[in-house]
Parts: C-alpha cells; structure tokens; sequence
C-alpha cells in the first residue's frame, strides 16, 4: 500500500466527513438550517491566486455548507419522491468517481459497458418488461423520457414515410400526446426540448381515483384519428399514486394505432413486489416504459431508466457513427441508446444497489416504504384538527389540516395547512412537502428511503401532533 499517494489526504477527509454526516442522519435536523445569504456568504469566497492543499478545500467545504445540506438521505425526508443511498451503491458511486471512465462506449470503459448490459437485463426482469425491450441509463426520468419520446416520434413519423433525424420537424406531419390531466411536468419539458411544443400534450379529466378512463381516452382518440399520437399512462401519479388500468388502456390505444408510453418514475418498482404488483397488469404491452433509480432504488443521484419495445427505433433516434469513433458489434455501445455522451458509468450504482438487495430485498424495500406511507398518513389523518384527504395507493398519501375558527373558508384551511407544513419543517423533526390537489391545499407525504423505520414513522407523527396542540392552544 502507498501510504504517499496523492488522492490519500484528500480521500480520508472526504470520508470522515461523509460518515459523520451519515450516522447523524438521525439526529441532525432534516431541513436546512442555514440561510441564503449565510451560504453565499460563506461560498462566495474570492477565487484564490495560489493553488490550496486538497485536504483543506475538503475540510472547508463542508464547514461552509454547514446547515445547506438536506437530511434527504436519510429516513425522515417525506416531502419528495427522493431516496437516499444503499452503502453498496454509495460506495460503488465512490469507486466510479475514482475509475473516472466515460461510460459513452466499450472503448472507454469495458467493464462499465458490460456492467450496463447486465443492469438492462436485471431491470428488465424485475419491472416485468419484455426482455426483448431496449434500454438506457440516463440521468433521470426527465431524460429517459426525452430518450423513449425520442424513439416515438421516430416511429411514429417513419409510418408517413418522415425521416425526422434527418429532415426535422418543419413540415412534418403533426403529434399530439393524449394523457389524464395529472402528467408530471417532466413530460412538458421533454416535448419542448423535442420540439414536439407543449400544446402538443392534451390532457384528459381523471376519474375520481386519478385514473384516465376507457371511455375518456377512446373519445380523444376518435377526434382528428389521423393525428400521430402518443397515448402517456401513470404508473403512480405523483400526488396520490394513481395506476392507470394498462390491460384496458392499452389494447385500446393501439386500435388506434397510438404508441403507449409509460411514465412509471417510481410506481413502475411496484412490479417487483408481489403484494403490489396487481396494479401493474398489462403494463408490459406499451411500447417504452421510464423509472427512476434515485428513487425506489436508492441509488446515488443521478440515475433513471428508458426501456423501449421498438429497439430500432430507439437506436435511430439516438445513435451517431464517425470514422473516429471506436465500435465494437459484439457489445452494447451505450451512446447508441442514450441522449448525452460522455458521461458517468451509472449501471456501476445500479449493479451495486440490486446485488445488495437481491430480488427479495427489492420486494421488501417497496412493501416496507408503502406500509410506512399508509401509517403516517393514518396516523396524521387521525389527529384532531387533520383530515386524511388520500389514504396512499402505494407510498403516496395527502393530508389536510382544518382551521379550527368558526366560519373558516377553504382558503383559511389551505393556509393553516401550509403554515402547519412549515412548522414541521422549521421542527427538524420531518420534512413534508405541499402541493394543490383538486383544488385544496394538502400536506403530500412521500416514503421511499430504504432507511425509513418504526422510529422514524412515530417521529414524524408526533412532531405533527405538537405542532398542531401548540397552534390549538
């Protein structure tokens, strides 16, 4: 061993310091404590002449993020569909840091590219895709929706005979993406960057379970049924959770001769869980699928998985070849299936993740995280003055807190509501976050952390229960 290398110094701060942040987790308060203007005033530094020692930028570095940093890594962050990190993808995050491979081709790094071929496989099999589907790692579910979007609009155009990769979009024929009302913002920002244009999205009234209905769906396809469309379904909606019924929908849409595709950005992990599986039937018939693995996971951010049924048209949307560029036909070049090229080698997390926790341990993240959603919720829910407004799917739920005032309005419960959210978060006992749900503010809990547990769920409850007896009193 080297006991002169020159990482050395540098390396064991930053663990040090990663490990006491870890195992305070608990302890420390999960929101930021820190204000703006402190951190810019401790970063803000005047860029130094002379080369400081690595050890030190380490030490100060954390010293003047201080209180910036959120406890979203560990079990009481409920406020977004966040995960935090399995220590085996933790460490194999720092190893490929250390590798420092470009995880673009073969070429540039072997092993990750056969690590990736292996996370395809694995995830396939475990999110009960067909094992014929393409793939791609990317950097989350907003670029694998731009990757299996990408491969649509590809297909779709090619059936009227439009090269888009070649010719654009100026004077191609026209798409639209028929969806319910509840898409994630995700998918506005992916039909921009394809140029697709937002008006290009139509979303449709969810029934009273946040479900696209058959009938809803069949009348849109009816109108302008010469249209290009791309028929968006949910896998878990990000406010309550919702499932679209995928063995009714999407038969439907491909009478229409519409391309399915699936936003599942935490909800398509359910398949790996037999006791939540159900509410997937059918969802292996669309034509691509998107998830996250920075979410039910717990992968390192960042990390998020394209798959796509027409793998031609994914690598034609996606792949470039030059005479500089290396290509080996017995591998899987990843630039052939992904938006950007250069990059990490995220597969490395991801492999590390579902080796450590094994298909059982997959399946027991999933049902651990979603029974502690339905006991916060309910354990809320029943507290004087709170209202449980949606009693979690899967590990989504939403929660309302009335204004105790005689005559209070709608709008004097949506403030009270957000003012109780506030007092939690400025508590350092849980973070929540809020959102507007059918009109009405409401409290939205989200529980994905592997780490999330039985003290962590009583924390949470009790730190609500405080709160609303000190406004009470």
């Amino acid at each position: 061993m080297n006991n002169d290398s020159i990482f050395r110094p540098a390396l064991e701060r930053a663990l040090s310091h990663s490990l006491a942040h870890l195992d305070n987790l608990a302890h420390n308060p999960v929101a930021a404590t820190a204000s703006l203007q402190t951190l810019r005033e401790r970063l803000a530094k005047p860029l130094n002449e002379q080369s400081l020692p690595a050890e030190q930028i380490v030490d100060e570095l954390v010293a003047d993020t201080a209180g910036g940093i959120l406890g979203s890594a560990g079990g009481r962050f409920f406020g977004w569909v966040i995960g935090g990190s399995l220590p085996a993808a933790l460490a194999a995050d720092w190893l490929t840091s250390a590798w420092d491979q470009n995880a673009a081709s073969y070429s540039c790094g072997p092993a990750e590219a056969v690590i990736e071929e292996v996370c395809g496989a694995w995830l396939k099999d475990l999110l009960g895709l067909p094992r014929y589907a393409s793939f791609a790692l990317t950097s989350g579910c907003q670029m694998a929706h731009v990757t299996a979007l990408a491969a649509a609009r590809h297909a779709l155009l090619a059936r009227r005979g439009w090269q888009v990769e070649r010719d654009g979009l100026f004077g191609a024929p026209k798409l639209r993406i028929l969806s319910s009302d509840q898409f994630h913002g995700s998918i506005t920002r992916a039909t921009r960057l394809l140029g697709l244009g937002t008006a290009a999205v139509i979303g449709l009234p969810a029934n009273q379970a946040g479900q696209l209905d058959t009938a809803t769906l069949e009348r849109a396809l009816l109108e302008n049924p010469d249209t290009l469309t791309i028929v968006l379904l949910q896998a878990g909606d990000l406010n309550i959770g919702a499932y679209d019924c995928f063995a009714d929908l999407i038969p439907l849409a491909h009478r229409y001769e519409a391309w399915v595709h699936v936003d599942g950005a935490f909800g398509l992990w359910a398949n790996a869980s037999a006791q939540h599986r159900h509410r997937l039937a059918g969802v292996e018939q669309a034509d691509s699928w998107t998830t996250d693995g920075h979410k039910w996971l717990n992968v390192p951010y960042d990390s998020g998985f394209a798959f796509v049924a027409n793998a031609q048209a994914h690598r034609s949307a996606m792949s470039y070849e030059a005479s500089y560029i290396t290509h080996n036909d017995d591998v899987r070049e990843q630039k052939d299936w992904n938006p950007d090229w250069s990059r990490r080698g995220r597969g490395v997390a991801t492999y590390a993740a579902l080796r450590q926790l094994g298909r059982e341990g997959v399946a027991a993240l999933i049902d651990r995280c979603c029974d502690a959603a339905h006991r916060i919720a309910s354990g809320i829910g029943a507290l004087p003055g709170a209202e449980l407004v949606w009693a979690p799917t899967i590990n989504q739920g939403l929660v309302r807190f009335l204004d105790p005032r005689p005559g209070a309005t709608e709008h004097d419960h949506d403030a009270r509501t957000d003012a109780v959210t506030a007092a939690v978060l400025a508590s350092g006992e849980a973070l929540f976050s809020n959102t507007t749900w059918r009109g009405k503010r409401c409290m939205r809990i989200s529980v994905c952390n592997w780490q999330t547990g039985a003290r962590d769920i009583a924390r949470a409850v009790a730190a609500v229960e405080q709160i609303l007896r000190s406004q009470n009193g």
